[in-house]
């Protein structure tokens, strides 16, 4: 198989629901891709397969070299945590800990053991993520508890912690999702920054930052590729005409998460919350603890 991503006759189904149905994707190393589409479009599904985190119904999946459709000894699916980031909407940082250690968490691949329960980072890896922090804009709230800090500033933060994990390949999930305009902006080129040479592959909720994330954009709908074109070929016609509603697109409306149609009581609410927070921890570069 070819490319930094490679997919081919790759088919997701959730309770009997096709969610994402492509024939054939390849993305060269250093693309940046953008991904749009409706809710339920078939988007965190796609990423979640690139990830590992979702494994095909059908179909053969290469990322960074690796086979993705099939179970992966430790040892691999350790080395495509560290070279593969992530930067997710609900961005994942430890509100206890301070900006700095959790940007520290980026450098978590490269230290494990005792180190890493205990948080006692070599300073070759401090010095790293200082210097990250300062890239970002907010070497002054190194100290500060990221539960204290605004939005746009945790984005920040979980874009430094990118830049000290520095992956091959980067997967950002609506990364300006809830900012406001200003804010959006500045956080594409800061992901700019911090991305370098970086494969990207990135879920995009507001089409009008599209110049900023990509070069490439794949619409979907449906689960399925409905145009793939440099981002100076895509118009407002065919995003207006991707976006556009039917009835045979009703179901597609919902989210592509299977914990979408479960019950809404407060405890099932409170019970998905947790699955979710639990389950995107393990998102994190290889070694990390959601205790820390």
């Amino acid at each position: 198989m070819n490319g930094c991503i490679d997919l081919r006759g790759v088919r997701c189904t959730l309770a009997g629901r096709t969610v994402l149905d492509i024939d054939r994707l390849v993305v060269e190393e250093g693309e940046r891709v953008g991904i749009v589409g409706h809710n339920g479009a078939g988007k965190s599904t796609l990423l979640r397969v690139l990830s590992g985190f979702t494994r095909p119904t059908a179909g053969q999946v290469s990322v960074l070299g690796l086979r993705l459709d099939t179970p992966l000894p430790p040892a691999r699916l350790r080395a495509l945590r560290c070279e593969a980031g992530q930067v997710l909407q609900g961005l994942h940082l430890v509100p206890r800990l301070s900006a700095l250690e959790n940007v520290l968490i980026g450098c978590l691949g490269r230290v494990t053991g005792w180190r890493s329960w205990v948080r006692r980072y070599p300073a070759h890896e401090c010095e790293r993520a200082c210097a990250a922090l300062a890239t970002v804009g907010m070497l002054d709230k190194a100290s500060m508890r990221t539960d204290g800090l605004s939005g746009g500033e945790r984005q920040k933060i979980a874009i430094a912690r990118l830049l000290v994990q520095a992956p091959r390949l980067i997967l950002a999930d609506e990364p300006t999702a809830a900012l406001d305009p200003a804010a959006a902006q500045e956080i594409c080129r800061v992901l700019g920054t911090a991305a370098g040479e970086a494969t990207r592959v990135s879920v995009v909720h507001n089409t009008a930052l599209l110049p900023l994330l990509a070069d490439r954009v794949i619409g979907l709908r449906q689960g399925r590729i409905v145009f793939d074109l440099a981002q100076s070929q895509v118009d407002e016609a065919q995003l207006a005409a991707l976006y556009r509603s039917g009835p045979a697109d009703e179901a597609c409306e919902r989210s592509d998460d299977p914990l979408a149609s479960l019950p809404r009581s407060p405890d099932e609410i409170e019970s998905r919350r947790w699955r979710r927070h639990a389950c995107t921890h393990t998102a994190a570069p290889a070694g990390h603890s959601p205790w820390h």
